[in-house]
């Protein structure tokens, strides 16, 4: 981050990991994804050089976890240029970062670019930039579409009218200690997965924008995006193939206590799924059987049954790896509370998962044991195949790991393709009635604010196009009347038909000036406020509608606990009748 704040670029801080207001994606899974609007021309209020390093989950592919580089959740250095440098800037940039900055061995970097097809030209350009800083021609490859292109919708092929992508340039680092595996291809080459090559970056320029008639022109404004692994920069600065061995990770290792070498895939299993499940845990995630608790309560009961295998005690162990992730994380994400709060949710989910064993053993015990019994069990209630397959053997049956593989596949492969889905339409989704709610959120905080005190502050929300749900702080069951009042209140701001204003400002000055926000550090220096008359003022980034009398009257329909001290409220809107 210093060196692109050193050459203009403004530091922003990390977006929250369970995007705000976003009901159609789980979690933020790169740097990119809280700026796409950014990206498509909106201008940001810190300006066009934008840098930072994001918190990310990804867990489409968790059952990869337990080699030497695939983890739950990392951190993505990205730097950013809206409509200002292009290609030959970024390149520079980055190759001086990994040379000069970093010390990484010339010799040692291999890049990739764009091949072309029949409706974009090959990037060429990008080549050249690459060959004029040194890199040989030999240690430059072309990918299609598959490798070395980026649209929200994926291949040029699946790209909507209007929609922005272009080519990238990947960056690798090559662990030449590392012998080429011949059942991944004869040649190893960048892409190859045997684990010489790691790739440490990826400038994607966003250059396209798809015609009505299926071919592709320049966009008036092109952008950088780029983003590169944490974790990945550090193996490679290392010279050490394995991630885990970083200073990111090996501390949490350590605090394990088992031999590492002879136990690799636990101990990796083990760190990443409690790191991640520690970092969920803080932002107010908590288990549950489906959406973020569902991948939460999957991350604690995979590193539970790992943990068992070995024949550690998972509770007492499961948290002492979570202590060590906030000790190695402390002042930068954490704070000493987390500590308490994450200790008490870990210990009751590890207890109901150690009941959803034995009651998986009685499932077994009186019913058939075969792979499709043994995937339903692992989806519905998290029971680990390795333990079906165990008691199936005492029964003088063979379960086939392969069979089951393949089904978890299949619910893999429809699982990314929802994903997708869900994450291209967060990107796109401003639809009116969900501005209409997010508006909404911010009478209601207020209006929680008015009736029960300036303690109230918010802890999280979510809106779909039926409802929004708002997460504050409180410490006790609302009454009936609070309610009513609460309701009552914004429905009159709605009403009054107050025009809702945006203005921008430096942050310090809005929190002076008493601007309410949720997670005050993800914003920059400079931020868009909103202010509804004098009864709302807060820190947020849209969307909303003009005046409140857009909204429509909302009502409430349920007030609940969410944890100790935070209460949720669901409101849904009364449109009028047609």
């Amino acid at each position: 981050m210093d060196f692109f704040k050193d050459r203009g670029h403004t530091v922003i801080p990390s977006a929250p990991l369970v995007p705000e207001n976003d009901p159609t994606t789980l979690f933020t899974s790169s740097g990119m994804q809280p700026l796409v609007q950014n990206l498509l021309g909106q201008p940001h209020p810190s300006g066009k050089l934008l840098v930072n390093s994001q918190k990310c989950i990804r867990t489409q592919d968790i059952e990869e976890v337990g080699d030497n580089r695939h983890i739950t959740f990392f951190e993505m250095l990205g730097n950013w240029s809206l409509g200002d440098y292009f290609k030959k800037e970024q390149l520079s940039y980055f190759f001086e970062f990994l040379t000069k900055e970093l010390g990484l061995p010339k010799e040692k970097l291999t890049v990739t670019v764009f091949e072309g097809n029949n409706q974009i030209p090959r990037d060429n350009e990008s080549a050249m930039i690459w060959k004029d800083l040194g890199v040989p021609e030999g240690r430059i490859f072309y990918y299609g579409v598959n490798k070395n292109w980026w649209s929200r919708s994926g291949i040029p092929e699946n790209m909507p009218v209007g929609e922005p992508g272009g080519p990238d340039s990947e960056v690798f680092f090559e662990f030449t200690q590392v012998e080429h595996n011949q059942k991944f291809g004869d040649k190893c080459h960048p892409n190859c997965d045997c684990g010489r090559f790691l790739e440490i970056g990826n400038s994607v320029f966003m250059q396209y924008v798809k015609q009505i008639d299926g071919t592709f022109k320049e966009l008036p404004q092109k952008n950088v995006d780029f983003g590169g692994g944490l974790e990945r920069l550090t193996a490679a600065v290392n010279n050490d193939p394995d991630i885990f061995k970083t200073d990111l990770f090996w501390p949490i290792i350590k605090s394990l206590n088992i031999d590492y070498e002879q136990n690799q895939t636990e101990a990796r299993i083990i760190s990443d799924h409690i790191k991640a499940a520690t970092f969920l845990m803080a932002e107010g995630v908590e288990p549950h059987n489906k959406g973020r608790g569902y991948v939460l309560r999957r991350l604690i009961r995979r590193a539970v049954f790992k943990l068992e295998t070995l024949g550690f005690p998972a509770l007492h162990d499961i948290r002492t790896v979570s202590e060590s992730v906030i000790k190695t994380y402390l002042s930068l994400y954490f704070e000493q509370r987390h500590l308490y709060e994450i200790f008490a949710d870990i210990g009751a989910e590890v207890d109901k998962f150690q009941s959803t064993i034995h009651k998986g053993n009685i499932i077994l015990i009186n019913q058939k044991i075969d792979d499709e019994a043994a995937f339903n069990l692992f989806q519905s209630y998290g029971f680990p195949f390795e333990l079906t397959q165990e008691i199936a053997r005492k029964k003088g049956i063979k379960l086939e790991k392969a069979k089951f593989e393949m089904m978890l596949k299949i619910h893999q492969d429809l699982s990314r393709t929802a994903g997708r889905g869900m994450f291209k339409g967060g990107l796109q989704d401003a639809s009116e009635i969900t501005t209409r709610y997010h508006t909404a959120t911010h009478l209601l905080h207020a209006s929680l604010r008015k009736i029960l005190g300036d303690h109230v502050s918010q802890k999280g929300s979510n809106i779909t196009g039926e409802r929004l749900r708002f997460d504050f702080s409180h410490d006790r069951k609302l009454s009936a009347e609070q309610l009513g009042s609460i309701e009552s209140l914004v429905n009159k701001k709605i009403d009054e038909n107050i025009k809702v204003e945006k203005l921008e400002m430096k942050k310090d000055e809005a929190l002076k000036l008493g601007a309410l926000a949720f997670f005050p550090e993800k914003y920059p220096e400079v931020t868009s406020i909103y202010k509804i008359g004098d009864f709302s003022l807060e820190l947020c980034g849209g969307p909303h509608v003009g005046s409140t009398g857009q909204i429509q009257k909302i009502k409430i329909i349920k007030e609940e606990s969410v944890s100790h001290g935070v209460r949720r409220i669901y409101a849904t809107a009364l449109f009028p009748q047609k």
